[in-house]
């Protein structure tokens, strides 16, 4: 399995440009999140050789716009496509997208297809979902921003799989005991305590940026 890092507020690779948000993909067909900005996404999708065209499902973290932003300027280049997202935001969705388009609302755990599913919807204050992709070495949690916490995620994740590795947006996350055992920590995007986590964690930490790629 692939993970490329399309969109995030650090660059890794020449040429991709950042912006608030972010955005990966899981191996040429499942896209999650889409960044704060459509041209942006479009434009490192085309840098890093990504066809639009070729995606079939879109998978939202939650309804915040820093995630959200380029989905729009996405569907514009391909209507066929599958979105998964929290409740609320598909009830909000659902009047405003293509009607080649399909809406799948994730409230529990939802097979997007063979080894990647949602985490289902986590109902704090904001409704967010994680991505699981499931590997031979155990599960990887692809996160948006993390809201009702990595620990929580993670631990919802597991249900579907031993997780050995955690990538994507933490917030104020601070509980670094959760994170202990896991081979693989690559926060980027919002996340306040990077830099604490990369020092607690040197060998397990991957600098996170646009442009990345996990095998």
């Amino acid at each position: 399995m692939k993970i490329t890092v399309v969109y995030d507020n650090e660059v890794l690779k020449e040429g991709l440009k950042s912006g608030w948000g972010f955005s990966c993909l899981i191996d040429d067909d499942v896209l999650f999140d889409t960044g704060d900005n459509g041209a942006a996404l479009l434009y490192n999708m085309e840098k890093l050789g990504i066809n639009p065209r070729d995606l079939k499902s879109v998978v939202i973290s939650h309804a915040h716009w820093d995630h959200t932003g380029g989905l729009s300027e996405l569907l514009e280049e391909n209507q066929e496509l599958t979105i998964y997202g929290p409740p609320g935001f598909c009830e909000t969705l659902k009047n405003r997208i293509p009607e080649k388009t399909k809406l799948v609302s994730c409230q529990e755990p939802t097979l997007i297809r063979k080894g990647v599913s949602t985490t289902g919807t986590l109902n704090t204050f904001i409704e967010e979902q994680g991505l699981v992709c499931l590997t031979k070495k155990g599960a990887l949690v692809v996160l948006g921003c993390s809201h009702p916490g990595v620990d929580r995620l993670m631990d919802a994740a597991s249900k579907l799989g031993k997780v050995y590795g955690v990538i994507g947006g933490f917030h104020g996350f601070s509980k670094l005991e959760a994170l202990k055992g896991l081979e693989v920590i690559s926060p980027c995007h919002c996340t306040q305590s990077k830099r604490k986590i990369q020092q607690a964690f040197p060998k397990q930490c991957i600098k996170c940026g646009a442009g990345l790629v996990l095998e």
